[in-house]
């Protein structure tokens, strides 16, 4: 509950404009209960304000796409890019494809993209898009054709300076592909106007493994420091089974961790003796397969229907890679009692705010979103940096760097929340740490703007 009357009336605000719109109020309501000792030590903030202003697109911009299946057949589904702040820096966030997509989902991931993008350090704004087409059991052909549709009314409002998409669910290198040839083909120039694209055509190495590399790195330092622990020894549990659940699941081992379950939208699967990660790449990244298929190859394994049973395997360790509002409070409660010491978010805003208050309320470790998945978009920008000065960097180079930021993130998160007297929760530090900066530059280039 908001104790500032300010913050009730700004909230009231964005409930009486975005009526029914369920993720972007939460993630916004989230925002704003964190900021209440930050809005009361800076007056200036609702003099000329930057609340106001924050909570509220800079651009939206929706879009119809056509375009014609293999059988001849034409099909229409709506595009979204929201345009959310560039107080720091050109708009930045992925582009999603996914049946759920639509007004709601987009606006709360831009909103969300503004302060992740902030605690990277980097230059970068928020935005964010898709479109509510679903890539699965289509053919290539069908994707290039709806990517060439959706790109074409995308292109007149987006540019290396301006707004750079990336790949998010449903979205990765093959449509990435097809969007920057065609955008390539529109514009004739050859330019950084999307991330995560091929390493041929100016993609970057370690982009494909960053978000689930830096969300161990946040999470292995969130443990060192806050429990004087680590992933050895540890066992976890990952939800998902797209890049940043697969590159989690390596970095995971890697640090010595045993990763046992992971699922996809229609079940998990359960391998005591700890996934075989080689096996899930040939399914998901190869065959494009369900993760049932799993089981079948692997002695020992089992799979389970629903994705929600996969939080009721104990561990020590878990990592929701999935999608928003996959754990809620029932599932928290569980994984308590299972004794959870650690909960890192690789999807953004997997965890409701029940399930977040049942982690917190009971001492577990919590490393929220914003702050744990900000490596995707990190090395996002990195790529950027590269496509700018025509240079590749070694993937050990981009890791060292994606290393460092998601360190400095967790401690900028982390001395936050101390400064303003609420140590160890990394929620409202990572909002405050995030909105600090944007809400300066903000302050600093007029009301206006």
């Amino acid at each position: 509950m908001f104790q500032s009357e300010y913050l009730k009336k700004v909230y009231a605000g964005v409930e009486a404009r975005n009526p029914g719109e369920k993720e972007f109020l939460q993630a916004v309501r989230e925002v704003l209960e964190s900021l209440e000792p930050v809005v009361a030590a800076n007056p200036k903030l609702q003099e000329q304000g930057v609340l106001e202003r924050i909570v509220e697109p800079e651009r939206q911009i929706f879009f119809r796409v056509s375009w014609v299946d293999d059988k001849g057949q034409v099909q229409v589904n709506r595009g979204y890019r929201v345009q959310f702040n560039s107080a720091i820096g050109p708009y930045k966030g992925g582009i999603r494809l996914h049946p759920s997509v639509n007004a709601s989902v987009i606006k709360f991931l831009g909103f969300e993209q503004i302060f992740k993008n902030s605690l990277t350090g980097l230059p970068i704004g928020g935005g964010k898009g898709g479109s509510d087409f679903d890539p699965k059991g289509k053919s290539d052909l069908e994707i290039m054709r709806f990517c060439q549709s959706f790109m074409t009314e995308l292109a007149k409002h987006i540019g290396a300076d301006t707004d750079v998409p990336a790949g998010d669910i449903g979205t990765g290198a093959r449509e990435i592909g097809y969007m920057y040839g065609q955008y390539k083909r529109l514009r004739n120039e050859f330019t950084g106007v999307l991330t995560g694209k091929g390493l041929t055509y100016g993609g970057s190495l370690a982009r494909k493994e960053a978000t689930g590399f830096g969300l161990c790195y946040f999470v292995d330092e969130m443990l060192r420091c806050m429990k004087g622990e680590s992933f050895k020894g540890k066992i976890a549990v990952i939800s998902g089974s797209g890049n940043v659940a697969i590159y989690a699941n390596q970095k995971a081992t890697e640090l010595g961790a045993k990763v046992v379950a992971m699922s996809d939208s229609n079940g998990y699967v359960y391998d005591p003796n700890g996934i075989d990660l080689a096996v899930v790449k040939q399914i998901k990244e190869v065959e494009r397969g369900r993760i049932k298929e799993y089981a079948a190859r692997v002695k020992g394994a089992e799979y389970h229907e629903g994705c929600s049973g996969i939080w009721t395997i104990k561990c020590d360790i878990a990592l929701p890679c999935a999608t928003q509002n996959e754990i809620n409070e029932e599932s928290a409660k569980t994984l308590v009692k299972n004794g959870v010491i650690a909960v890192g978010e690789g999807a953004n805003m997997p965890s409701t705010p029940e399930a977040i208050a049942t982690f917190q309320n009971a001492g577990v470790l919590f490393a929220p979103a914003k702050a744990s998945n900000a490596g995707g978009v990190a090395t996002s920008a990195l790529e950027m940096s590269q496509n700018s000065q025509r240079l590749s960097w070694t993937f050990e180079e981009v890791d060292a760097k994606l290393k460092n930021i998601m360190v400095n993130i967790f401690h900028n998160a982390y001395n936050a929340a101390e400064k303003y007297g609420m140590k160890g929760n990394l929620v409202a530090g990572a909002n405050i740490a995030g909105f600090e900066k944007v809400a300066d530059a903000m302050l600093a280039q007029g009301i206006a703007y």
